[in-house]
C-alpha cells in the first residue's frame, strides 16, 4: 500500500496542501540529548477544501496535537484554498533517527560533546514534524539555544548570533532532507570570500590545506551549470562516526574525515557535494523512486568540473572507477534484487534507505555519458 497520494515514503497529503516556510525555535539539550521546541509551518491549501493536515513525524512528544503512529493528522473546519499556520511544540526523541549524540569522548578535543542531524532520506520526520517529502520544498529560518562554549551551524545563513543563540535563514527553498544542524566546538579557516572549512581545532588547518581547491571546485561547476544562488558554500570536516562521505546541506556541506590524505586525492567528493548545489538541491527528485534524477546528474557534473580541472584522461578514468563499482554492485550486493538494478524504482512498502545503492550514482551517471557521447558535449 502506497503511503501518500505523491510520495509512497511520505504520509503527508501533499497534493492537497504545501509547506511554504517553517520557522524552528529550538533548544539543544545535551544532558538528555533531546531537541526541544516549536515549528511554526506555514502551508498553502491547493486543494479546493480540506479538513486535515497530515505531516510526518518518527518519535516526536507532541505536546499539544495527538500523535496518531507515524503521521500526525490535523483536523481543520472545511476550507478553501489559502494560507494556514500551524504552531506546533515538541520534543524529539534520543533515539531520533536523525540526529546524532556524541560524547565529548568520541571528538577529537574530548572536552565537549557534539551533535550532528543526517535527514537523508526520510529522517527529517524526527527533527520536525513535516511534509517529509523532496515533492515540496520550503523556505526556513531558526533560533537556536545551545551551551554558549559551543558553535551551532545550520544548512542556511547566519544572521545573528549572541551569547547561546544564534539565529539562521534559508531564503532558496529546499526539500526537507536538507535541513540540517551541528552543534559543536569548530572553529574555521576562510577560503575565499563565501567559502569557509569548519572542523574541531585539532584539525581545522590540515583541513584548510587539504580543501584549498574548494573555490575553484565552484568557479568550474558555475561556468557548468549557472549561477550559484546559495550565497555560502562552507565545508564542514564531521567526526569519524559520519556515515556518509559527504552530504550536501545547503550552505554547509558535510564531510568525512577519512578524505584528509594530505594530498589532495580523494577530495573530489567536494566537487560531487558543490554539483549537488545546482542537481538535487535547486532540481529535486519528485521522490526517491527517481533518486537516481539527483545522483547520477551530480556525478555527471562532478566528473565535467574534474575534466575541467585536470583533463579528459582524469574524467575519463574517474568515470572507469565508477564503472567498476557499479559491477560490483551489480553482481554481489543486488545479485539477488533485479528490481533495485533499475534507476526508477518501486518503493512501495520499501524504505528509501533500504534501497540504497550505487546503481542511482553510476548508472545514472553512465547513461548521461551515453547520451552525452551521442548528442554531443553542449
Amino acid at each position: 500500500m502506497r503511503l501518500s497520494a505523491v510520495d509512497p515514503s511520505s504520509y503527508a497529503n501533499a497534493d492537497e496542501v504545501v509547506t511554504t516556510h517553517v520557522h524552528l525555535d529550538w533548544r539543544v539539550d545535551f544532558a538528555r540529548s533531546v531537541i526541544a521546541g516549536s515549528a511554526e509551518i506555514s502551508l498553502k491549501i491547493v486543494a479546493s477544501q480540506i479538513d486535515q493536515i497530515l505531516l510526518d513525524v518518527s518519535d516526536l512528544k507532541i505536546d499539544s496535537v495527538k500523535n496518531i503512529g507515524s503521521k500526525l493528522t490535523i483536523y481543520l473546519p472545511t476550507m478553501t484554498t489559502g494560507q494556514i499556520n500551524l504552531l506546533i511544540d515538541y520534543e524529539t526523541s534520543p533515539k531520533a533517527s536523525g540526529l546524532l549524540w556524541l560524547s565529548k569522548e568520541q571528538t577529537s578535543g574530548k572536552n565537549h560533546p557534539f551533535l550532528f542531524s543526517q535527514c537523508q532520506s526520510i529522517h527529517a520526520r524526527s527533527l520536525m514534524p513535516c511534509q517529509d517529502t523532496p515533492a515540496v520544498k520550503f523556505t526556513y529560518s531558526a533560533t537556536v539555544h545551545h551551551p554558549e562554549a559551543l558553535v551551532a551551524l545550520m544548512s542556511a545563513i547566519e544572521t545573528d548570533k549572541k551569547r547561546g543563540v544564534t539565529c539562521f535563514e534559508q531564503t532558496v527553498p529546499i526539500p526537507s532532507y536538507l535541513l540540517a544542524i551541528v552543534v559543536g566546538d569548530l572553529v574555521s579557516e576562510d577560503l575565499s570570500p563565501i567559502t569557509r572549512v569548519w572542523a574541531e581545532r585539532e584539525i581545522v588547518h590540515e583541513a584548510a590545506q587539504e580543501f584549498s581547491e574548494t573555490s575553484t571546485f565552484l568557479e568550474k561547476a558555475i561556468e557548468i551549470c549557472g549561477p550559484y544562488v546559495w550565497k555560502r558554500y562552507d565545508v564542514l570536516v564531521m567526526p569519524p562516526s559520519f556515515p556518509f562521505g559527504g552530504m550536501e546541506n545547503p550552505c554547509l556541506t558535510f564531510v568525512t574525515p577519512t578524505v584528509i590524505a594530505g594530498d589532495k586525492s580523494l577530495v573530489s567528493v567536494v566537487a560531487h557535494e558543490i554539483s549537488h548545489s545546482w542537481t538535487g538541491n535547486l532540481v529535486t527528485n519528485k521522490t526517491y523512486e527517481h533518486f537516481w534524477l539527483n545522483e547520477g546528474f551530480t556525478v555527471f557534473v562532478e566528473d565535467k568540473i574534474l575534466g575541467e580541472m585536470y583533463g579528459k584522461n582524469f574524467r575519463d578514468f574517474h568515470s572507469f572507477l565508477g564503472l567498476g563499482e557499479l559491477k560490483d554492485c551489480m553482481n554481489v550486493q543486488l545479485k539477488d534484487k533485479p528490481d533495485l538494478q533499475k534507476l526508477v524504482i518501486d518503493l512501495t512498502n520499501l524504505s528509501p534507505d533500504d534501497a540504497f545503492s550505487t546503481v542511482p550514482y553510476m548508472k545514472g551517471s553512465t547513461f548521461l555519458r551515453y547520451l552525452e557521447n551521442l548528442f554531443g558535449g553542449p
